[in-house]
């Protein structure tokens, strides 16, 4: 019987498990964790965002090597609420095309899915630590080696260390991108004044950072700024494209200008501003902090403030890592091209998305790729159409 090794047991690893397991070959899951899907469950705490519906999905990617194109195309959002409730998940899909279940945590889909995993004979072995190899054998700190026809590495990125994804893997490849934050807050010095804002969302604003845009929220925190509307445009803030927040989006410039220029008699600015313009005072508060002195173009400045940041908090606090193992090390299949049998899956692999179901829909569609490109190696099957 063909042997498999999955290292890691997040989304990709648990489908490169779950593909490999009901072709028939023998699978050893491993993972360094005491549990599995640590960072998953992490995930669902707020919701489990599982995918999302919309035309333009791929566009979230950029521009995508052609064996990340191809993995979303055999696997996409049809494919993944599929696979959900085929594992007795029932979804719904929210106003803007998110997909959750209706259960809304992770846990739930995880039970079933060890569950699955379980009848189809998958040997579950937690608290291993992969160090290397030696030769054709796989190494792990105070374990036996282990032996196997083909091994699947899913190793996770390079954030949230206490949940497992501490980007440890990555002096065991020669072709690696470093590295770098994604979807992550970003470091603002705050003047005193700004005290009476923290931890409060910023809501009705529009985004825009480089070529990237969001219409969503985000928060004032002690350490800057962060939250959903910071993690869509994040990719660009990091590689230095400054932040541009249109205060009124829904207006026109000269909607703003014909507001303001209504007398405004012995009524201070802040109170004209929410008076004339509906501004509430976290929005207020930001202009304030990064947009004076107004001169003769207060109306400009509301449409357009600059955000001024002193770069990305540290990469164990983002919520996922951009870079990883190069595409170009690897074949169609996802096999690592110097380790004949050895596949890559997941977050490790250098792509990068938003959070919004992005991310878990590319962890899973790789992870099944990498499995059906490894039987395909082995011999036992036929690669995904």
């Amino acid at each position: 019987m063909t042997t498999a090794l999955v290292i890691g047991a997040g989304p990709a690893g648990l489908m490169a498990a779950e593909v490999l397991s009901g072709a028939g070959v023998s699978v050893t899951l491993v993972d360094q964790m005491p549990s599995v899907g640590r960072k998953f469950l992490m995930a669902g705490k707020s919701g489990l965002n599982l995918t999302k519906v919309t035309d333009d999905f791929d566009a979230a990617y950029g521009v995508m090597p052609p064996v990340l194109a191809a993995a979303l195309a055999a696997f996409g959002p049809d494919e993944v609420m599929a696979w959900a409730e085929g594992l007795g998940q029932p979804l719904f899909t929210g106003s803007t095309g998110r997909v959750f279940p209706k259960a809304m945590k992770a846990s739930p889909l995880l039970r079933a899915w060890m569950g699955r995993l379980n009848s189809q004979g998958v040997t579950l072995l937690t608290r291993h630590r992969w160090v290397g190899w030696d030769g054709g054998e796989t190494l792990f700190a105070g374990h036996p080696s282990i032996a196997a026809d083909l091994t699947i590495c899913a190793c996770g990125g390079g954030s949230w260390a206490r949940l497992g994804s501490d980007g440890q893997w990555v002096d065991r490849f020669a072709d690696v991108t470093p590295l770098r934050p994604a979807n992550c807050g970003f470091v603002v010095k705050w003047s005193g004044h700004m005290a009476a804002h923290l931890g409060k969302p910023v809501k009705g604003v529009a985004l825009t950072a480089g070529n990237l845009a969001s219409r969503g929220e985000f928060v004032i925190s002690a350490r800057g700024i962060e939250g959903g509307g910071i993690y869509e445009v994040s990719a660009a803030m990091r590689d230095g494209a400054p932040l541009v927040v249109d205060l009124l989006p829904d207006r026109s410039l000269a909607q703003v200008r014909a507001a303001l220029d209504r007398p405004r008699g012995k009524v201070s600015l802040s109170n004209h501003l929410r008076k004339v313009l509906r501004l509430d005072p976290v929005r207020i508060g930001l202009l304030n902090e990064f947009g004076r002195p107004f001169g003769d173009d207060l109306a400009s400045t509301i449409k357009g403030l600059r955000i001024l940041h002193q770069g990305p908090r540290p990469m164990d606090e983002a919520i996922s890592t951009a870079g990883g193992l190069r595409f170009d090390a690897l074949g169609g299949d996802l096999m690592v091209r110097d380790r004949p049998g050895v596949f890559a899956a997941g977050e490790m692999l250098d792509w990068e998305a938003p959070t919004g179901g992005y991310l878990i829909t590319a962890c899973l569609a790789t992870g099944r790729y990498a499995a059906l490109g490894a039987l395909n190696w082995a011999g036992n099957t036929s690669p995904a159409a």
